[in-house]
């Protein structure tokens, strides 16, 4: 019978997490357990049990007498979320560098030498959608190497879990995410390759201080981005005038 909970609430939690993470379920959408038990085909409790396990995730809200829902974010626990992030991805690339493998820094070329050739290709590339997919993947392939390269199963996890909630954050604003003008989209590029060369650089070279100050900046450059990004969609969905915090952040 154990067994049987145990599997009706992995089902549930696997359902629910990849259509969050899918968008289907945007931030602020309610998660009510009547409708998810009949459409997942599995009693209440399982139900509430992948809830609970979802809020430790960081990606569902459960408030008492309102129940649950997609979690969403004011500007300023983004913003905390994003310093957060910051300190300990640069930490990592800190110890990628001190304790990186042979084999660690071989995956960290293979990411890179792919995001170069993708790179390449988007400067003539008719159509940019399936290549700009590829080279998100070995970005992210990348990033995942230098915290592999790190050898803290904790700080792996915890980053993972940020890289999530930022998914789910982010989600819903899909074409934002890239300047709309190509010149700018192909500098916006080259500067990628230029952080991800100098942080490959520096864990091949075992240089903790340079890593970590390299990642520090490239995730610095990222993340004020999506600040600014947030804070635009933010204006636009609320119709109303900017705080001084937030109009730091617009362009």
């Amino acid at each position: 019978m154990v067994i049987v909970k145990r599997v009706n609430s992995t089902l549930a939690y696997d359902f629910i997490r990849e259509r969050i993470l899918s968008g289907e379920y945007p931030p602020g959408k309610a998660l009510m357990t009547e409708v998810l038990a009949e459409a997942i085909g599995v009693s209440r409790t399982p139900i509430r049990d992948a809830l609970r396990k979802l809020e430790a995730d960081g990606l569902v809200v459960i408030q008492a007498h309102l129940g649950a829902r997609v979690k969403e974010m004011t500007l300023n626990e983004f913003k905390e979320m994003c310093e957060f992030r910051l300190a300990l991805e640069s930490h990592a690339a800190g110890l990628a560098a001190a304790n990186r493998t042979a084999k660690d820094v071989v995956e960290l070329g293979l990411a890179l030498d792919e995001m170069k050739r993708l790179t390449k290709q988007l400067t003539t590339a008719k159509v940019e959608t399936g290549l700009i997919a590829e080279l998100v993947k070995e970005d992210v392939r990348f990033h995942v190497a230098v915290i592999n390269a790190s050898r803290n199963t904790l700080l792996k996890k915890e980053i993972l879990r940020l890289h999530l909630i930022n998914r789910v954050v982010f989600g819903p604003l899909g074409a934002d995410m890239l300047p709309s003008n190509r010149i700018e989209r192909e500098t916006h590029r080259q500067e990628v390759i230029r952080d991800h060369q100098q942080i490959y650089d520096a864990i091949a070279g075992a240089d903790s201080a340079v890593a970590k100050s390299m990642m520090e900046r490239h995730i610095q450059d990222i993340l004020d981005n999506r600040m600014r990004i947030l804070v635009k969609f933010l204006e636009k969905e609320n119709g109303r005038e900017l705080t001084p915090e937030e109009a730091a952040y617009h362009p």
